[in-house]
């Protein structure tokens, strides 16, 4: 079984174990409801056992959350790792929550993150507001439920991650990205303050890609590498999750020739600070 099968099977289990214990319901409890034996209920919210769309509708409704079945069938469709494509529309049938506790587990099993963001600020570096704002603007977009302040507290919950001793982070972001006007100014102001504020900071390697630079290889679109294991990709239609050897050493080769261009510490520091001044605030 795939280390990141499991990843996203127990992060499917502890959402399981959240709506029982908010529920108000210990597992025995649960099972008598939905008619099954107690280790059923243990193995399933334990990541032991994958579980059918059937049995997740009999767990929401139970718990009295009818409202999070279409939910928990998203994180169900992230289950199939033998896919490198996975539909956007399946994976965030019921809002975006489901898809970031994936995260959530993704970065709590990784020892080295490395991403490339081309338009936006990576979701570990984001204020709340600008999650937000990215969150309800993809939902409209999509057409899914707007569960943007339940995924909001998740990413945040991620982000707890930056302080771990065991955990490096080494990101690098187009210079526009500091410029795209995805949300309010005020927002973006907020925002670029902070990863004016990230640089340098330990276990945090924050590189920005400036306009006018000298690329041995373009970045044609964002990609993240937990470990030397899984390169997620995102299209607007799929997101890939790549497991190869030939597809990890091509993106780690592109990241690192991105890297030898990136501007680092109070480089990259002045070209935060020139976009953040560029904002029309009073």
């Amino acid at each position: 079984m795939s280390t990141d099968f499991q990843t996203a099977r127990e992060a499917l289990g502890a959402r399981l174990r959240q709506l029982r214990t908010e529920a108000g319901l210990d597992g025995k409890d649960l099972a008598v409801k939905v008619s099954w034996q107690p280790s059923k209920v243990s193995r399933l919210q334990n990541g032991k056992q994958s579980p059918t769309r059937g049995e997740l509708t009999d767990w929401a409704l139970a718990c009295g959350r009818p409202d999070v079945e279409a939910e928990l069938h998203g994180m169900l469709a992230s289950l199939e790792m033998k896919q490198k494509n996975r539909s956007w529309q399946r994976q965030l049938a019921g809002g975006h929550r489901g898809r970031q506790e994936v995260a959530v587990r993704q970065t709590e099993t990784t020892q080295l993150t490395r991403g490339l963001e081309v338009s936006r600020v990576p979701g570990l570096f984001q204020t709340p507001e600008y999650a937000r704002v990215i969150f309800q603007s993809n939902a409209e977009f999509r057409g899914i439920p707007s569960t943007a302040e339940s995924a909001v507290e998740t990413r945040m919950r991620r982000q707890e991650a930056l302080y771990d001793p065991a955990k490096t982070f080494r990101f690098l972001i187009c210079e526009a990205a500091l410029y795209h006007r995805s949300c309010p100014e005020h927002v973006m102001a907020e925002q670029l303050d902070r990863l004016y504020n990230l640089v340098g900071q330990p276990r945090v390697e924050l590189g920005i890609l400036p306009f006018g630079a000298q690329l041995r290889r373009t970045a044609p679109h964002a990609f993240w590498i937990y470990d030397r294991r899984l390169v997620i990709v995102e299209t607007i239609s799929e997101e890939l999750w790549l497991t190869g050897d030939d597809d990890i050493k091509l993106y780690e080769r592109a990241w690192d020739w991105l890297a030898e261009s990136a501007e680092q510490g109070p480089a990259a520091r002045r070209l935060i600070g020139r976009a953040r001044a560029a904002l029309d605030l009073p």
